[in-house]
C-alpha cells in the first residue's frame, strides 16, 4: 500500500509505484482527498481527487486505487490490512510513531522507505513552480 497526493502524477510516482510493488503481489494506492490537501499543504490542489484517481486507475501496475478518509487517515489501512506500507522517500512521516499507531489498532504491517527517483526533477512541488513560471 503507498500513499500520496500525486498532483500531478509524474515519472517519480510511477517509480515508487514499481518500487511498492516489487515488496508485494497487490498494489493499492491511496490517494489524498482534496480536503486533506488544503489541510496539510495549505494549498488547493491542481486536479481533483477524482481526476488524481481516475488518472491512477488506468495504470497497469496498480491493482486497486481507493481515495483516502476524510477524518481517519489510518481507516483504509484497516480495512485493507497490507502485508507492507510503502513510505515515500519525502513523505513526513516517523515510522516509529506509525507503527506505534498501527499496533494500537490492531495491526503490524512492514513498513518500508522507497528510494528517490531523479527528485531534482521529479518532484510534485519543483514541477508545480516551473508550470507557474510559464
Amino acid at each position: 500500500m503507498v500513499f500520496g497526493t500525486f498532483d500531478p502524477l509524474h515519472p517519480g510516482h510511477l517509480n515508487y509505484f514499481e518500487q511498492a510493488k516489487k515488496e508485494g503481489d497487490y498494489l493499492i494506492v491511496v490517494v489524498a482527498r482534496d480536503k486533506t490537501i488544503r489541510e496539510e499543504k495549505g494549498r488547493e490542489p491542481a486536479q481533483t481527487e477524482e481526476e488524481r484517481l481516475k488518472k491512477i486507475k488506468e495504470l497497469k501496475i496498480v491493482d486497486k486505487v481507493v481515495l483516502g478518509d476524510k477524518k481517519d487517515k489510518l481507516k483504509v489501512v484497516k480495512e485493507e490490512n497490507p502485508d507492507v506500507l510503502c513510505l515515500g522517500y519525502d513523505q513526513n512521516v516517523d515510522e516509529d510513531v506509525l507503527r506505534n499507531k498501527l499496533k494500537e489498532i490492531g495491526l503490524e504491517p512492514e513498513i518500508k522507505r522507497m528510494k528517490p527517483f531523479k527528485p531534482e526533477k521529479y518532484k510534485s512541488s519543483k514541477l508545480r513552480e516551473k508550470s507557474s513560471e510559464v
